[in-house]
């Protein structure tokens, strides 16, 4: 079935009352055996016999049926029964809870007192087991082909009430066992009566039975019309909004005949008295105030500035990804060294160690995704003018590891990356590397037993911290090119030289040239690395006759 026009409102009040709310709901039917023409009364000499005209039958000559009709007002928390519960609860064999013997008694009551006065329209109230799993199933993102995940789908099923409810209850496949503790195979319809969550939270479903006249009581035929909810914040929710001088709701039934009903929804309580109005402007005027005074207390009275002559800078970084590697169930181990004149507050963890992760199919690499998040604070302190001499930044290292069903650790990669020097938002991909061995044995133990050359120091894969000479020399050490990590990293920067009238980023970049220097050898030599491959590949190609031809 299609519903059309369906938004929700929410309405505040200052008193969790809600016996105030009184919704009146009228359905019609619009299609099919309503729209139905009458043919007009044939002349008998020229004289029209009374009982052709049917009070039924409306001005425009449509046939009205009573029972295509229906009117009620409806108090909070009113329990009207429907077709299916009367047939239902008839039987005192099938009341398992106090409740349900309840419901007996009155629907006998309301036998002896000439019937239910309600035909199509009824309600679920808070104290009912039903759950509206269409009012749970909503977007997690803003993509038009989002695809629910398994616990959305999950969570769909949940049902939120009330903190004190009650034990099990019959189900709308029938009684449930007493001596049934254990349910081995459960149904979803018995998944999704049991499923709770305790939140303070009322609910209210107004429905209507919208199945054929002689056929009421079946399940797959109720619609809801409209849900009430109020919460502990004295919130109330009205989905779809009260009518007022809006067009009806239209629902149309799925199958051959496809009937089209249309309902209002009109609020009729007593409108709220001038007291009670300014008791409520009073109230939330408090409540603004009191939740002001919460937010200034949580930011403070005074906005901590940084020291003069020094650089506070904040990083949030996150390790998003690894692939390129060799071996699956991988994990990075990263931390950040802090060069001279560098510090961190004593709390803080300047390293991780990220979940292990299992690798999956991107096109055609072997991607593991970390979305690892960390945080840290440094600053940077200088009795001078820090601007006119700085020192070098900070630096992350990184490891990259994998762990198999034996518990054998294999390294896969080493990096590093100077963090970024502007603040905002950066995303950056670092290219690892691994020391190896020559010969075939050393692949095989590492292959078998795991295990392969290990750096005793990271900082060996840029500038050791204890080297103190000109050159380094690494002749003779041989690596190995994997993988790579990407990392995003949201960075800010505070310091009182920001303030000063003469400063600018071009000075900033001038300071830090040495650093703009080095990232743009390190450009170039990727930029290189990229082309030779792109050769390389070009050369693979080619025809081999073009190849031979070319070398000779």
């Amino acid at each position: 079935m299609t519903i059309q026009g369906h938004k929700a409102s929410k309405y505040l009040k200052w008193d969790l009352d809600p016996s105030l709310l009184i919704p009146t709901v009228h359905l019609q039917k619009v299609t099919s055996s309503s729209l139905l023409y009458q043919s007009p009364p044939q002349l008998v000499n020229d004289l029209i016999d009374m009982v052709t005209f049917n009070p039924r039958t409306s001005a425009s000559g449509h046939w009205r049926d009573e029972e295509d009709e229906e009117e009620v007002v409806i108090g909070w928390q009113e329990k009207l029964f429907s077709q299916f519960e009367v047939d239902l609860y008839q039987n005192e064999t099938a009341c398992q809870t106090p409740l349900d013997h309840q419901y007996h008694q009155e629907i006998l009551n309301l036998e002896a007192s000439g019937g239910r006065k309600n035909r199509r329209i009824f309600t679920y109230t808070d104290s009912d087991r039903y759950t509206n799993l269409e009012e749970h199933s909503q977007k997690m993102t803003t993509s038009d082909s989002e695809v629910p995940s398994f616990l959305v789908e999950r969570m769909a099923n949940v049902r939120r009430r009330l903190q004190d409810r009650r034990g099990l209850s019959t189900s709308r496949e029938g009684s449930i066992v007493k001596s049934r503790i254990i349910t081995w195979e459960p149904s979803e319809e018995f998944i999704r009566s049991n499923h709770v969550i305790n939140t303070p939270l009322q609910t209210m479903y107004i429905m209507a039975d919208l199945g054929p006249n002689r056929k009421l009581g079946q399940s797959n035929y109720e619609q809801v019309l409209c849900t009430l909810k109020v919460d502990s914040n004295g919130v109330i929710t009205v989905k779809p909004d009260f009518t007022d001088n809006k067009g009806p709701y239209r629902i149309v039934m799925e199958g051959e005949k496809q009937e089209v009903w249309k309902y209002t929804i009109s609020n009729v309580s007593s409108p709220a008295q001038r007291e009670e109005e300014e008791r409520e402007q009073r109230v939330f005027k408090d409540l603004y105030g009191r939740h002001k005074e919460y937010l200034s207390s949580l930011v403070g009275s005074d906005f901590e500035m940084a020291i003069p002559g020094s650089l506070r800078l904040f990083v949030n970084g996150e390790v998003v990804s690894a692939q390129g590697y060799e071996y699956d169930s991988l994990y990075v181990h990263f931390f950040v060294e802090l060069p001279d004149n560098w510090s961190s507050p004593p709390f803080q963890q300047l390293s991780g160690v990220t979940q292990t992760c299992v690798t999956k199919s991107v096109g055609m690499d072997e991607v593991a995704y970390f979305s690892y998040p960390f945080t840290f604070e440094a600053s940077l302190f200088h009795e001078n003018e820090f601007l006119a001499d700085l020192p070098q930044w900070p630096v992350l290292y990184l490891e990259v590891i994998s762990l198999d069903f034996w518990q054998r650790y294999r390294v896969e990669g080493y990096g590093s990356t100077v963090l970024p020097l502007a603040p905002g938002s950066h995303t950056v991909t670092v290219s690892t590397w691994r020391p190896v061995e020559l010969g075939t044995l050393a692949e095989l133990r590492r292959f078998f037993i795991g295990g392969s050359l290990e750096l005793e120091d990271l900082s060996y894969v840029r500038i050791p911290g204890n080297f103190k000479g000109k050159r380094l020399s690494r002749f003779g050490f041989r690596t190995e090119t994997t993988g790579s990590v990407t990392f995003r990293f949201h960075c800010i920067q505070q310091s009182k030289a920001f303030l000063e009238p003469g400063f600018g980023w071009k000075k900033m970049q001038s300071v830090l040239g040495g650093f703009y220097k080095q990232d743009s050898v390190t450009n170039v030599l990727e930029a290189f690395q990229r082309a030779r491959r792109r050769m390389q590949e070009a050369r693979e190609n080619l025809p081999q006759d073009l190849v031979s031809s070319s070398t000779l």
